[in-house]
């Protein structure tokens, strides 16, 4: 059987969900480190006010998998260059971080406390509530004193990960340089629509729906990297082959830090998104607009569902966890058990 056709029924769970309207469109993709790829599509890019079909060509708003795509890789580089360590504090790349309370809880976060989010800080802000002036809310979140919590998942992690990359790089998050596939200013004409916004009074297209991402310049380290499936497929092959990131980084990428999370991605666990037959080294991540990646190193083998769930609203139920475990369990059958790594 021609490998691209292996996937036709572990593409059944999302055609389903299309074809019964939990959602309007949906792409998966599959590869593995040697290079073979399989992707299937259906669906609408956008059913609202007008339905436009989607594509395999067609971008995707990739929400928190910039979190890994991106932010993560990014900063993981930069440890390999040497220009920061893991341990170090966030405050060696942004001194102005409490400025004025030199002894603040935030000046001794590290980056390994950001990237596997285990801080105090809160789960989400709703910055854009505060204004749109970019540079004033990058100082607010900067000067900010957050109250003491739990470690939990949080984009405000990722939000200051990305003010590092900014003076790390010199250049503003939507000048970095991406791989083809990816990109923080896609064709609108060419993206999945999201949803019908009511802050901005109008359907979102084409530019990030996360509106702290959007409140900060149509950027973020927590959201606002579109993709292709190809985009999104090319990069987990640089995971699985290593030709992306030195062996250490994959390492890190893949070692428990706190609970099920490692440097950036969530590890493999019973319940979670990529469903129970995956090896147990699997990494993966998700995005609010119901996007998803998957990494099992064991069976060198990656595979990435995408849709456009929250179009034309949040504001209803997709069926998304389900189908996600749906189809990471449909495509573990077609793949067998995992080869052992020695």
């Amino acid at each position: 059987m021609p490998f691209d056709d292996l996937i036709v029924s572990a593409f059944a769970p999302a055609l389903a969900a299309v074809q019964n309207g939990s959602i309007p469109g949906a792409v998966l993709g599959v590869v593995t480190a040697s290079g073979e790829r399989a992707v299937r599509f259906a669906g609408s890019a956008q059913i609202a006010p007008e339905q436009v079909p989607l594509a395999r060509e067609t971008w995707f708003d990739l929400a928190s998998l910039t979190k890994v795509i991106f932010t993560t890789t990014r900063i993981l580089r930069y440890v390999e260059d040497g220009q920061i360590g893991l341990d170090d504090p966030l405050a060696s790349v942004i001194p102005d971080l409490r400025q004025y309370d030199l002894n603040a809880a935030e000046r001794r976060l590290t980056f390994r406390q950001c990237l596997a989010h285990d801080t105090h800080l809160p789960a989400v802000e709703p910055l854009y509530t505060y204004g749109q002036d970019p540079q004033t809310l990058r100082a607010f979140v900067l000067q900010r004193e957050w109250r003491p919590g739990p470690s939990v998942y949080s984009d405000n992690n990722f939000i200051l990960l990305g003010i590092a990359i900014e003076r790390l790089s010199g250049l503003p998050l939507l000048a970095q340089p991406l791989p083809g596939g990816l990109t923080f200013r896609p064709d609108p004409a060419q993206c999945a629509a999201t949803e019908l916004c009511t802050w901005r009074g109008r359907m979102i297209r084409g530019e990030v729906h996360d509106e702290n991402a959007f409140a900060l310049g149509g950027a973020s380290g927590h959201a606002g990297l579109f993709g292709t499936i190809d985009g999104v497929l090319d990069f987990a092959r640089t995971c699985l082959d290593g030709s992306g990131l030195a062996s250490a980084s994959i390492a890190a990428m893949r070692q428990r830090q706190v609970r099920t999370r490692t440097i950036g991605w969530e590890i493999a666990h019973a319940g979670w998104h990529g469903g129970d037959s995956c090896s147990g080294g699997t990494i993966g991540h998700t995005g609010f607009t119901g996007t998803g990646l998957w990494l099992d190193f064991e069976r060198g083998l990656a595979w990435a569902l995408l849709t456009n769930r929250v179009h034309p609203t949040r504001h209803r139920e997709s069926g998304i966890l389900a189908l996600r475990r749906a189809t990471g369990e449909a495509v573990m059958a077609l793949f067998g058990n995992p080869k052992r790594e020695s």
